[in-house]
């Protein structure tokens, strides 16, 4: 397994959240996760999600997972 660092998921929280005319602050506050928490995830510095946080955010932003994060495919 490639270390944690090396992820390729990318996530798509800011196109999201501007498609839904919504700020970060309010997703935060509609899914019940920190500010930071939720900036971490935003900036693509996750190393992990929560099965419940990934369903939280599909059911306020209305989009399955594959909206929200992608893998990033390519060479090393």
């Amino acid at each position: 397994m490639p270390p944690e660092d090396e992820h390729r998921i990318e996530v798509h929280l800011d196109r999201l959240l501007a498609e839904r005319g919504l700020t970060l602050t309010e997703l935060a506050d509609r899914v019940g996760l920190t500010l930071a928490n939720l900036s971490v995830l935003k900036n693509g510095r996750a190393r992990a999600i929560r099965f419940s946080t990934l369903t939280a955010l599909c059911r306020e932003l209305d989009c399955q997972p594959g909206d929200l994060l992608t893998v990033q495919h390519g060479g090393s």
